[in-house]
């Protein structure tokens, strides 16, 4: 067999995720963020053969960069919500604009009742941006998906469930022979409460991908976060990983003031209690299978 049949072979029997983008709120230059990144909100799920990505920040620029080299291209991306976070680098995403290739495309219906192409359209608009969404060449099929969706890929399962949040978001549950990705973020929570529908969709996951832009102080007290910044560990993607028997957690849209050292001490104080809890880094690649 040749090299590019093998890679084939093993590509249709993998299980591989990958972080292009594990910022929250806005992209985070700098020198102060260059172990966690500063690109905005895009994991990759390479799954027995197909590629599923989840949200468009500024992550999907850079994954569209690595992309280009595999022409051509199939893609499922998945939106939990869009904020800007979330779309702002669909715009710069290269392989949308080249004829040959083809995305399917997620995401619900807005509170304003705007489609997901209608919500990714308007951001490409002037005056926000010179080039609208008709410019790109490749085959758009936008999918309006509701929470409690599921979306089969073949052998490959999608479950939804609407998050907890004021404005509204999903999380997603992937599931392929016998293994389990669940991204879940921009969700909120409170010590010691845990949102049924969460725990329902992460039930025995192999990894949980967890919000982790704010710190608990947070919620109880703003002026006490930043007293207390360095002392602070994220409890409730470790309370939900516990409760719904999950191997392994990824804490992930950093909050865009935290630098490096301070992440640093974050991942530290809680492997100290839960080793098969870390921080997401851009770059990071887990196998599961």
């Amino acid at each position: 067999m040749s090299d590019s049949a093998q890679a084939a072979t093993d590509a249709t029997q993998s299980f591989v995720v990958r972080f292009w983008g594990v910022r929250g709120s806005i992209p985070t230059p700098g020198i102060e963020m260059v172990r966690y990144g500063g690109n905005t909100a895009c994991v990759e799920l390479q799954v027995a053969g197909k590629r599923l990505i989840f949200d468009g920040g500024t992550g999907l620029r850079v994954l569209g960069k690595h992309l280009v080299n595999s022409m051509p291209l199939e893609a499922h991306l998945f939106f939990t919500h869009t904020h800007w976070d979330r779309i702002q680098g669909f715009p710069f995403f290269v392989p949308a604009f080249i004829e040959g290739n083809s995305f399917d495309i997620y995401g619900a219906i807005g509170p304003n009742g705007a489609s997901i192409k209608q919500r990714l359209s308007d951001q490409m608009l002037r005056p926000n941006f010179p080039v609208p969404l008709q410019v790109m060449r490749s085959e758009l099929r936008f999918h309006d998906i509701a929470p409690a969706s599921v979306i089969l890929l073949d052998d490959i399962v999608i479950d939804t469930i609407s998050l907890n949040r004021p404005n509204g978001a999903l999380g997603y549950r992937v599931t392929w022979n016998g293994h389990s990705v669940v991204y879940a973020t921009d969700t909120e929570h409170s010590p010691g409460y845990i949102d049924q529908g969460l725990l329902y969709l992460a039930d025995q996951a192999d990894l949980l991908i967890y919000d982790a832009a704010y710190t608990d102080y947070v919620y109880s007290d703003p002026q006490m976060a930043i007293a207390s910044e360095t002392s602070a560990i994220w409890y409730s993607g470790v309370e939900v990983a516990s409760a719904a028997n999950v191997k392994r957690v990824v804490l992930f849209h950093h909050d865009p003031g935290h630098e490096d050292d301070y992440l640093d001490q974050v991942e530290a104080d809680i492997q100290s209690n839960s080793p098969h809890v870390c921080l997401a880094r851009e770059g990071m690649t887990l196998e599961l299978v």
